[in-house]
């Protein structure tokens, strides 16, 4: 009797505490074009739960993943029927026009122009189009939905008609070649959770190569017309944490491409990348980046090697596309100090070291230590930045080479180099 006493004693005290901790009301607050029903699907917490700490420091990290967020917040309120969460929302303004210039090989200048919805329907879709002319007229549009089915399963559809004068190179010399790569690519896209997701994606392209001038090799024709069709698979773990412009945290991108022709004469390969990034807070208003980027490829003795030593890739003022190779070891790194932080703009200055190297194709491991191949570029750089516009990032670097037969230059972008 008395141990049925105790009980029913400890249950009255027990249970309305216990029913205190469950969540009776979730509220979206501050979203004018995000769906708050887009938002609701995003987060794990739901009413009923009990509450948990982690979980809503998870679902804020998730909502400033998001293109249409700047920035997110919980508040928790403690009222008669269980906890009241709140989630903030501060927004980005999302429909982005596009434009940036560089020097071709033929010293005329380039461009392209474009427009893009980061937050298509309130919905986190991602719609946009844009024209290239560099010597020759190029064109593409896509649509990215991560969470088209629910907050797990999405796709992505891209075409793409990219005409370029591409440069060669051979033992011999540099030829060069009008480039098209006409393509339609379908990917699936899977996220397991808030950090890890996969991708697998399908391509059918042509490619057409026709020289037009240098030097003729009798290790490509002078003209190429093939259809080829592409498999890829993407592996991303991001664990980066946002506070507006400042960043911190690892993330890992491998990606991973095999690429066969329907012509047999024309070997298929395989390209594998991986893109390793640390962020570190300096202080309030310092910021630390680091990219280390590894690549090897079928090890072909083609002067069509996938991977490139370019300004807007890698090595910044080491020109455009200056050479090719099979593998490529390439580390960014820069400070980044945010000189001007006020509530909508941001004027951030950094200074950075470029390095990278390449095998050369049909080469060997030991092309890595070439000096000949290696590139280090140290240099300055500026940012201007709007906090409430999606990735309204202006970037400005000049380049300085160190090593021998270096060149310097400006490379003009928008967002951040990495």
């Amino acid at each position: 009797m008395r141990t049925q006493l105790t009980t029913i004693f400890l249950f009255f005290i027990i249970a309305p505490y216990a029913l205190s901790q469950v969540i009776s009301e979730i509220v979206i607050q501050d979203n004018k074009r995000t769906k708050t029903g887009y938002i609701t699907s995003l987060i794990d917490l739901k009413v009923g739960q009990s509450l948990d700490s982690l979980t809503l420091k998870s679902d804020v990290l998730r909502l400033k993943r998001e293109a249409g967020i700047a920035h997110a917040y919980y508040q928790v309120h403690l009222t008669d029927q269980g906890y009241k969460i709140v989630y903030g929302v501060e927004e980005n303004f999302t429909i982005i026009p596009s434009f940036n210039f560089y020097t071709t090989n033929d010293d005329e200048v380039a461009y392209r122009i474009g427009i893009a919805e980061f937050n298509a329907l309130g919905r986190g879709i991602s719609i946009g189009g844009h024209y290239l002319r560099d010597i020759y007229d190029s064109y593409g549009a896509g649509i990215r939905a991560p969470y088209l089915f629910n907050k797990h399963i999405g796709l992505a559809v891209n075409y793409q008609n990219l005409t370029t004068e591409e440069p060669v190179f051979f033992n011999e010399g540099t030829a060069l070649y009008r480039y098209n790569n006409n393509s339609i690519e379908l990917s699936g896209l899977y996220q397991f959770n808030l950090k890890n997701r996969v991708e697998l994606g399908f391509s059918l392209f042509t490619e057409k190569y026709d020289y037009k001038s240098g030097t003729i090799s009798n290790q490509a024709p002078l003209n190429l017309d093939v259809d080829k069709h592409l498999l890829k698979f993407i592996y991303e773990y991001n664990g980066v944490d946002f506070y507006y412009q400042y960043s911190e945290g690892f993330r890992n991108v491998f990606n991973a491409q095999y690429v066969e022709s329907t012509n047999r004469t024309l070997p298929s390969f395989l390209i594998v990348r991986n893109d390793l990034t640390y962020f570190k807070r300096i202080k309030k208003r310092g910021n630390w980046a680091t990219r280390l980027t590894l690549g090897l490829a079928t090890n072909d003795e083609s002067p069509f090697a996938p991977f490139a030593v370019d300004n807007n890739l890698n090595v910044r003022g080491v020109g455009n596309l200056i050479d090719r190779g099979t593998g490529s070891v390439v580390i960014n790194t820069e400070y980044r100090h945010s000189i001007i932080d006020k509530e909508w703009f941001v004027l951030q200055g950094n200074a950075f070291i470029d390095a990278g190297t390449w095998r050369n194709p049909g080469g060997s491991f030991r092309d890595f230590t070439n000096s000949n191949n290696v590139r280090v570029y140290p240099g300055l750089g500026v940012r201007f930045m709007h906090k409430r516009i999606f990735n309204a990032i202006l970037r400005i670097d000049y380049g300085v080479g160190i090593t021998p037969g270096s060149t310097q230059g400006f490379v003009f972008g928008i967002g951040q180099y990495f």
